[in-house]
């Protein structure tokens, strides 16, 4: 797929989430130019009418789908009817139209969480639907395989060009601080901050700090998926098949590499100079004791990680202090 860093004319959905801003940046750092980047105030992407009158007026060629609705554990349990309706939502109305208005290429972002709780570690892409989801984020991984096999089921009969990555847990600049509602980084970076400000004597964590999970700095996605656009293209015969050598319509994307969430946290209160006590509360959820991806198919394509796991932290928390003096 060639694209035209001039002219292209790319659609980024979600353009002012964490994920969206960065693979906006990530676009004009290569050159392209012609970028449409709807912000939530002026388009409402659950309303079909709508998105399809933007579609028309804009006529995008090429469609990036970072916009979702996400949240940590407690607001996945809190809040399910929301997450599973709003992502369903916004993601078959972009591919729909998108499919409908023969766009060059779509670009669906899925999450790890897609994969069974107890499926086998490394997680490949063959694991998909082979057992029972995490029960803490079902209605999100629901939402998510539902959009990846839309894009499977149109490329299937319609050759739509449409392909899938699913990214391991994201951290980076742009994330969502909310003490209940953000993810495990940046709520353990909030947590110690704010005890170190405050002259805590101690900091407590959600679980046992026993699991284990994969970490990528949102900028590696965004690499990722211009990659992905420009250098993956399903009609060559080296686009990555399973083993049983059938088309893979969606890929992994990671490091390789898990931590616990102990170490996490002592490696975050350690780049914050906490010199305090670090506590479990062993009466909130865990969530999947380990989840780390296969991550082989992504790498024979050609692209593989970049970004050092506590430089990109260190980075992180950095902009985090900035942002709140």
């Amino acid at each position: 797929m060639n694209l035209n860093r001039t002219d292209s004319k790319i659609a980024v959905f979600g353009s002012s989430g964490m994920v969206g801003s960065s693979i906006v940046r990530a676009l004009k750092r290569s050159g392209y130019k012609n970028l449409l980047t709807p912000k939530r105030k002026d388009l409402n992407l659950l309303n079909y009418a709508d998105l399809q009158k933007w579609f028309d007026k804009f006529e995008p060629e090429y469609v990036i789908i970072a916009a979702a609705k996400v949240g940590g554990i407690y607001a996945n349990n809190a809040y399910p009817a929301d997450f599973i309706l709003e992502n369903l939502k916004i993601q078959t109305n972009i591919i729909e139209i998108s499919w409908k208005k023969s766009i060059k290429k779509l670009l669906f972002l899925g999450s790890s969480c897609i994969y069974p709780k107890t499926a086998n570690q490394p997680i490949t892409e063959e694991d998909l639907l082979s057992g029972f989801l995490e029960p803490t984020n079902q209605w999100y991984a629901i939402a998510k395989i539902s959009g990846i096999k839309l894009c499977e089921a149109l490329c299937r009969q319609y050759k739509f060009n449409a392909i899938s990555l699913m990214p391991t847990n994201l951290y980076g600049p742009g994330d969502t601080y909310h003490d209940l509602n953000s993810h495990v980084i940046p709520s353990l970076i909030r947590r110690f901050v704010e005890a170190k400000i405050n002259n805590k004597d101690f900091v407590t964590c959600w679980g046992t700090g026993i699991p284990k999970r994969e970490f990528l700095h949102v900028d590696d996605l965004a690499d990722a998926c211009i990659f992905s656009l420009e250098k993956w293209d399903l009609n060559k015969s080296n686009s990555p098949k399973d083993k049983n050598g059938n088309l893979l319509y969606f890929l992994n994307v990671g490091t390789g590499i898990d931590i616990s969430i102990k170490d996490l946290a002592i490696l975050i209160s350690q780049i914050i100079e906490f010199k305090g006590e670090i506590k479990w509360d062993v009466s909130k959820p865990d969530g999947t004791q380990k989840k780390l991806l296969n991550v082989s198919k992504i790498n024979q394509l050609g692209w593989k990680s970049k970004i050092n796991f506590k430089n990109g932290l260190e980075k992180t928390i950095d902009s985090y202090i900035k942002n709140i003096i």
